[in-house]
């Protein structure tokens, strides 16, 4: 059975009363590996949706998101104000399964509309507390001597590098090896030189690295520290 065969046939025997089913995720895609796995999201009537369960199907392992459709909105609309949405994309770039009454090709329409529409644009607040966030860590960078302490500070550099570079350019943001594929287009090549660099910094060498993070900080507007404030919440009566 293919991969598609064997999805349907898992959404079958565990949801007969599936109104639509899709499979997403890199599976589809030539960046499929060994141990790649199945993201299907399902469409019910109700209980016990929504729920997400790990499980094994026909030798493959299986990532289930069960959702109705008012819980599929509920769940892709704040994740889209985070400029991150999962769930969004297995539907927008996913395939069909299962479509028994037309719920699936609802669903379908509305998650391309949504994800060709982009996040919201990245806020003047939100851009400056990416741009301290960085400048921070370089300071940490900078001054760190302790092997262990380094590697967390450079691998914390590289993933706010790299959603920072996502934030200048209003793209989606990603986590894992989805920040380097949301990274290809806009920034082609960054994800491999943040490798290099990171890799060189934590066998000693830090320029390489401190550079582009400085060249990705420019772009964004530059270092932000000294005059950088913040008001918490304030209760009121």
């Amino acid at each position: 059975m293919d991969v598609l065969e064997v999805a349907r046939a898992c959404v079958l025997e565990r949801h007969p009363d599936a109104h639509a089913a899709f499979l997403g995720g890199s599976v589809l895609t030539s960046r499929r590996t060994a141990r790649s796995d199945l993201d299907v999201v399902v469409l019910l009537d109700g209980a016990p949706a929504p729920y997400r369960e790990n499980l094994r199907y026909g030798g493959w392992p299986v990532e289930l998101f069960a959702h109705t459709e008012d819980s599929w909105h509920s769940f892709v609309i704040p994740e889209i104000a985070q400029r991150r949405s999962p769930l969004l994309w297995m539907c927008a770039d996913g395939v069909l399964l299962l479509d028994v009454d037309g719920t699936g090709a609802r669903i379908a329409e509305t998650a391309k509309r949504l994800a060709a529409a982009g996040p919201p644009p990245a806020t003047v607040t939100k851009l400056e507390d990416a741009r301290y966030a960085l400048t921070d860590l370089l300071d940490d960078f900078a001054a760190v001597t302790d092997a262990g302490e380094r590697l967390f500070v450079v691998a914390e550099l590289v993933r706010r590098t790299g959603e920072l570079a996502l934030l200048t350019h209003g793209t989606w943001l990603g986590g894992g090896k989805w920040l380097a594929r949301r990274l290809e287009p806009v920034a082609p090549g960054l994800a491999e030189r943040l490798d290099e660099a990171a890799q060189a910094a934590l066998r000693g060498a830090p320029e390489g690295l401190t550079s582009l993070v400085t060249e990705v900080l420019d772009a964004a507007g530059g270092p932000v520290w000294e005059g950088y404030r913040r008001s918490g919440p304030r209760k009121t009566a």
